[in-house]
């Protein structure tokens, strides 16, 4: 049950939620997404000393938007555990086979998600892991935002009946993933930005240099 955002936001970075509990490594995910924020933070403030370009509230306000919507998407993961299937995932899984706004998205959730939810569920948490990974870093930015925006998409189309659910709430998900695509929101005092600065100098011409300053 929620209380007020600040104290459930307290509840959240000390892993008292009833998600953390019910994980059974409660402990674990705590000091990760600990770690992840300290990285982030370290990673920013070195972007802020070595370039002075980055030292502008533009980058500032971009990189604070990123971090938080990594959060966001770590704190979504944690109910799709304990693996390999959790009720929590079961339960709006079924849900798409009779909310989702399409009848072959309903098909999909009932041939396909539900016989498979022991493959399908640790895939789920790990893509979100990673979505929370990358923003919270600011590394492969530009590629993460486009999986953030299909998997809001299928969010937004799978539980686009369901009575007790708002679809814009999909709809500005996708919209903040899109600007962080247009706005390469991870050369905003994050980990994209200070590869960038590396992988741009003399001797920085390896196929995986190439291929990290195409994608991303």
């Amino acid at each position: 049950m929620r209380t007020n955002p600040f104290y459930d936001a307290w509840l959240f970075l000390t892993g008292q939620t009833g998600d953390h509990e019910g994980s059974g490594v409660g402990w674990l995910l705590t000091a990760l997404f600990l770690a992840l924020l300290l990285a982030g933070t370290v990673i920013a403030i070195r972007n802020w000393q070595q370039d002075p370009a980055q030292r502008t509230s533009h980058h500032v306000a971009i990189w604070f938007m990123r971090a938080m919507i990594g959060a966001m998407w770590y704190q979504g993961s944690l109910w799709k555990l304990p693996l390999p299937v959790s009720g929590g995932f079961k339960f709006w899984t079924e849900s798409i086979t009779f909310n989702a706004a399409f009848e072959f998205h309903k098909w999909i959730a009932t041939n396909i998600y539900l016989p498979n939810l022991p493959i399908i569920d640790p895939l789920v948490y790990l893509t979100e892991l990673a979505l929370a990974v990358s923003f919270i870093l600011g590394f492969f930015v530009r590629p993460m935002a486009v999986v953030g925006m299909l998997f809001a998409t299928h969010l937004w189309l799978g539980v686009y009946r369901h009575p007790n659910e708002w679809p814009w709430l999909f709809v500005f998900l996708i919209f903040v993933q899109g600007f962080f695509l247009l706005n390469n929101a991870g050369r905003s005092l994050g980990l994209d930005a200070w590869l960038g600065r590396r992988l741009a100098g003399p001797g920085a011409e390896g196929a995986l240099a190439r291929l990290y300053r195409r994608i991303a």
